[in-house]
């Protein structure tokens, strides 16, 4: 997604059998970006069914839905979402924007229609335990029954349980493993891993685990395995649950861990892969069953393309749509694939 803030556009590209990428067409959200790093995960989402797409703007505080027909979009909704939505998850007919703004941070509620579109719950909107937590991702729980955001400001993870009317208790605020808790990503048993960016330290990025006790909150796992990189942010989790993948902004990395059935995590390569210093690597997202990791390079306006290895390895295939309308270091945020 582009991030303009006069015209917020998602870019589109088809996959070729081969994992490579080609530009197909350019669609207006209608809304308006912010030019800046949106400076979280989950901004450009799409429905697990693969037919909608959910993309923040959050220069005019709303959130445009897209139906999806292969690599090509049709707008059918642009709904208010609170003061500068930055990330939306969804989970069955449920869905909860994150608003960043200093004046209303916190999550707004919608149910999702059989058409894809959002519907505002009444008095759904929740805030965050602190003011200034500068939050970088909302995510439900894989049994929807829990909602995290995780808070950079203070390093904090908020916790909150989603009632039967989909509507949401308050924050329980729970003390991050690690410094600056950026984004986070559930495995399919409920485990959550979280990825640290560990400013101001340079080399301190790292990941945490937790188990998730709807009622009590976390309970640490691993306390932040540091993988010798500066600034980690967005994180992914291979379909098998065997590896996820960290993209480090400042160092311009992947860097991949191994996960264990217990719960652990261990760093397997802190530079799994390298796009250049000033390449800025931001989103990831996987192709269906995850033969192939994309990652959205905001420094050199494109996007990256690997073959997922069974060793967790990953074989370079190019960068992808360099010119072709996403902004060089200059905001762009959001990508999302199937």
């Amino acid at each position: 997604m582009t991030n303009r803030a006069k015209d917020n556009e998602v870019i589109a590209f088809h996959r070729a059998a081969d994992g490579t990428l080609n530009q197909t067409g350019r669609y207006s959200t209608g809304g308006s970006g912010i030019g800046v790093d949106f400076d979280t995960q989950g901004g450009l989402t799409l429905h697990s069914n693969h037919r909608f797409l959910y993309a923040c703007n959050p220069g005019s505080d709303n959130v445009t839905v897209f139906a999806v027909d292969g690599s090509k979009l049709t707008r059918i909704q642009r709904v208010y979402a609170g003061d500068q939505p930055l990330s939306i998850t969804l989970s069955g007919n449920l869905a909860y924007v994150l608003d960043g703004s200093v004046a209303g941070n916190g999550i707004t509620g919608f149910t999702v229609g059989d058409d894809g579109k959002l519907t505002p719950i009444p008095d759904s909107f929740r805030s965050l335990s602190s003011d200034i937590a500068v939050p970088g991702e909302v995510q439900f729980s894989p049994d929807g029954r829990s909602i995290v955001v995780t808070g950079k400001v203070g390093s904090i993870l908020d916790v909150f349980k989603v009632r039967a009317d989909g509507r949401l208790s308050e924050a329980v605020q729970n003390k991050s493993a690690g410094r600056r808790p950026f984004s986070e990503a559930f495995r399919k048993d409920g485990r959550l891993l979280v990825v640290e960016s560990g400013l101001p330290f340079e080399h301190n990025a790292g990941v945490s685990s937790y188990d998730l006790d709807t009622d009590v909150g976390l309970s640490v796992i691993t306390a932040s395995a540091k993988n010798g990189q500066t600034d980690g942010c967005w994180i992914v989790i291979t379909n098998d649950q065997t590896h996820a993948f960290t993209a480090n902004f400042a160092s311009g990395t992947i860097s991949s861990y191994l996960l264990r059935d217990n719960g652990r995590v261990e760093l397997l390569n802190g530079a799994a892969a390298f796009s250049g210093i000033t390449s800025q690597p931001t989103d990831l997202a996987f192709s269906t069953g995850s033969k192939y990791l994309y990652n959205l390079l905001r420094g050199t306006g494109g996007v990256a393309a690997f073959r997922v290895k069974a060793d967790g390895s990953l074989d370079r295939l190019g960068v992808f749509g360099v010119g072709q309308g996403l902004p060089r270091a200059n905001g762009a945020s959001g990508l999302a694939a199937y």
